[in-house]
């Protein structure tokens, strides 16, 4: 039975850690990969990045595998998060090894930012070490498979999307050839994942299932964000990150491919998306667990179309997950309250 979750990915385990109220809204979200690592990559598209060790994911470059990625709030300031996944996993001889013992590794740790500094009031309430390996280690205590809390946890925990509530959000699939893939998403974009003259979320215009509210539902929706905007400002600094996993034995090249073609299934859910204030980034992890058809020289192109169609799908469920935020630092109401659970 799969969850429609990153953890459908053998393995591959989810840690949330956060902080809300006395001026706080933010947190760090922590992909923990199989010990012994996966095989990574990132492509970034957004012309405003916040990042921590991309360049090791280059498939020019030495490392080949990583132990685990962190997604973060806080700006480049919550990049420390990552300090803290990476004494966690020293702590337990998991890393690259640079030396003759056992504990001489360095563990490389990827990760990216998005922006909600100020969200819960106070500007300088941000992630630290604390919290990434507060994250980390929820995400070590979980069982194999566990469910992935949605919605306003950790990275996604002051994400907004354009002027309603983000969050995170995942989904997988399993395709004929028995590989999983599967995304996470922190829904975080300046842009809007709603259709202004409908309502309609455009992920789900996207899959063919959307359900068009009523006129005056719409027209009460549409009151309520004019409102919000002129109480919040606009949109800030922010970006859309995700993580696709599969379990497909994949190289760096073709991971890294993977990412790339991910990034399309956020162009299909936020528009206008990749701008210059956006961070968006895509990181891959594949697991190497489920060979290729070597006779298929097309293989991955399945792979491909199932990483966008996932994080497209993953924007959807964190964005009607999410839950309404009132905080001294803004107002943002959720999908469900504007338009209803449907």
């Amino acid at each position: 039975m799969t969850l429609d979750a990153l953890t459908d990915v053998a393995g591959v385990r989810v840690g949330h850690a956060a902080r809300a109220g006395d001026g706080w809204l933010t947190g760090t979200t922590v992909v923990l990969a199989p010990e012994g690592g996966a095989v990574a990559a990132v492509d970034v598209r957004g012309g405003g990045p916040g990042t921590k060790e991309t360049d090791a994911l280059d498939p020019r470059n030495l490392v080949q595998k990583v132990e685990a990625i962190v997604l973060t709030g806080g700006s480049a300031y919550g990049l420390d998060a990552a300090s803290g996944v990476m004494a966690w996993l020293e702590e337990r001889g998991r890393g690259v090894w640079v030396g003759p013992g056992p504990a001489h590794v360095v563990p490389v740790v990827p990760a990216a930012c998005v922006f909600d500094l100020g969200r819960g009031g106070e500007f300088r309430a941000r992630p630290d070490a604390a919290m990434g390996r507060a994250a980390v280690e929820s995400a070590a205590a979980s069982a194999p498979g566990a469910a992935v809390p949605e919605g306003c946890v950790g990275a996604g925990t002051g994400a907004v999307v354009g002027q309603m509530k983000g969050g995170i959000g995942t989904a997988s699939t399993v395709l004929d050839s028995g590989i999983t893939v599967a995304a996470l998403v922190v829904a975080n974009a300046a842009g809007s994942v709603t259709d202004p003259e409908t309502g309609v979320l455009y992920g789900e215009l996207f899959q063919g299932r959307a359900t068009y509210p009523e006129g005056p539902v719409h027209e009460a929706a549409n009151r309520r964000l004019a409102d919000v905007a002129a109480d919040n400002g606009p949109p800030p600094l922010n970006t859309t990150l995700a993580v696709v996993g599969t379990d497909a034995d994949l190289s760096k090249a073709q991971a890294q491919k993977l990412a790339g073609t991910a990034h399309d299934g956020i162009a299909r859910a936020v528009r206008p998306v990749h701008l210059l204030h956006d961070g968006d980034t895509v990181f891959t992890l594949a697991t190497g667990r489920h060979p290729l058809d070597a006779g298929d020289l097309l293989a991955l192109n399945a792979i491909l179309a199932a990483g966008a169609d996932m994080v497209t799908r993953a924007i959807v469920n964190a964005v009607r997950a999410a839950e309404s935020v009132a905080t001294p630092g803004g107002t943002w109401p959720s999908y469900g309250e504007l338009y209803g659970a449907r």
